[in-house]
């Protein structure tokens, strides 16, 4: 049975700090740009269409104040969740365009909801080349949703974001896996202290990228389901520099596409989020034409020939909250207990590490064919040189 993919727009820079003082965040622009290079058509989604933010204005806001357009961000977040719950009640896969990290509240409570309504937890996936766990525990001040957003959603900040509704936390810890880090991000020891667990780029790389998605679902397996957040910061800015925080040490488009593939390759993925490009840094596409590409690979499970709906369609019945199984060591920062080569024959016909993505099936919208796959022709792209992105979130 297919899955038919959802893509909403969910534009918000709110969660970011300017670039400069005079000037807004870009990522607003993505979904535009991502639509401009035919991502719905090369899905053959259904246009579920976009939820404006509101303004962006930081107006007097200074360190110390709390999170910087907290109000406007919490409004935004309940109005995002009603229209992924809509969504994933016709039985439809979401993928949500970002926009900046902050949007991952939205997305947050929309699961926390709907685990609710099924008696059940659900887990994240949090693929991401910045932890984004700062809270008011390890920092002096805190004020960039999207540099927070994982603290927020485990319930880590101030109250107005996260316990929205009166759900805190949207995400218990031990339903929570980190993907992509860097070996030294800021806050890897609070992770490990909160007993999240984590694969940063060193580790996911030696187990290679299905392996590690393969993991990742074995350690939510007693929830209902799981959320996949991706910022396309976890990509290295050698391949990716349209970003406000660019972090060398990331992984390699084909490496995003099959860790993509893996974990939404089972009925357990409830949907996906993208966050945190900047076509502002991308003034010829080019960027925006990898990430359509890698996308369009990574989702080809969801809407393949056999593929399983969402098994929350029929967990409708409230249930008992399953009590967690036992999880590997968080200690994920040292090498893998067995290490395994990225496998490039996963990955499209000419693609590997770094490598360009193919190019994705037809624009057709046909659903009754039964062959939704790809052309397998590489799609070749001149990167502008290597922009630098804004202050960190």
């Amino acid at each position: 049975m297919l899955r038919r993919i959802a893509v909403l727009d969910a534009p918000s820079n709110l969660g970011l700090r300017p670039p400069t003082p005079t000037s807004v965040p870009g990522c607003g622009k993505a979904p535009g740009a991502l639509r401009d290079q035919g991502l719905l058509p090369r899905l053959r989604a259904r246009d579920a269409g976009c939820l404006t933010p509101p303004r962006y204005d930081a107006g007097d806001w200074r360190p110390g104040d709390g999170v910087c357009h907290a109000r406007e961000i919490a409004d935004y977040s309940a109005a995002l969740a009603d229209r992924i719950g809509a969504i994933i009640d016709r039985g439809e896969f979401p993928v949500v365009l970002g926009g900046d990290c902050s949007i991952l509240l939205g997305s947050a409570l929309a699961m926390h909801r709907l685990g609710e309504a099924v008696g059940g937890r659900i887990g994240l996936v949090f693929v991401d080349g910045h932890s984004d766990f700062r809270h008011p525990g390890n920092a002096s001040y805190v004020g960039a949703a999207a540099g927070e957003d994982l603290a927020l959603v485990t319930g880590r900040g101030q109250a107005d974001l996260a316990g929205i509704e009166g759900r805190r936390p949207y995400f218990r810890d031990v339903d929570v896996v980190v993907l992509g880090i860097r070996a030294q991000d800021e806050y890897r020891l609070d992770l490990q202290a909160a007993g999240i667990i984590t694969r940063p780029v060193p580790a996911l790389r030696a187990e290679g990228a299905a392996r590690t998605a393969q993991w990742a679902h074995e350690q939510l397996a007693d929830c209902a389901g799981y959320w996949v957040h991706v910022d396309v910061d976890v990509l290295d800015p050698a391949v990716m520099p349209a970003v406000d925080a660019p972090d060398p040490g990331g992984i390699a488009f084909a490496e995003l596409e099959i860790l993509l593939a893996g974990l939404v390759d089972t009925p357990h993925c409830l949907g996906v989020e993208l966050t945190v490009f900047d076509p502002d840094y991308d003034p010829d596409g080019a960027y925006a034409a990898e990430i359509v590409n890698t996308v369009v690979s990574g989702l080809r499970p969801v809407t393949a020939p056999g593929s399983a709906p969402s098994r929350l369609r029929a967990e409708r019945t409230p249930a008992s909250t399953p009590t967690p199984g036992p999880r590997r060591s968080t200690d994920q920062f040292g090498p893998p207990d067995s290490p395994a080569p990225v496998d490039h024959g996963q990955v499209h016909d000419g693609a590997a590490s770094g490598a360009d993505v193919a190019d994705g099936g037809p624009a057709d919208y046909d659903l009754a064919d039964d062959d939704l796959g790809g052309s397998g022709v590489s799609t070749e792209t001149t990167r502008p040189a290597t922009a630098t992105g804004g202050p960190a979130a």
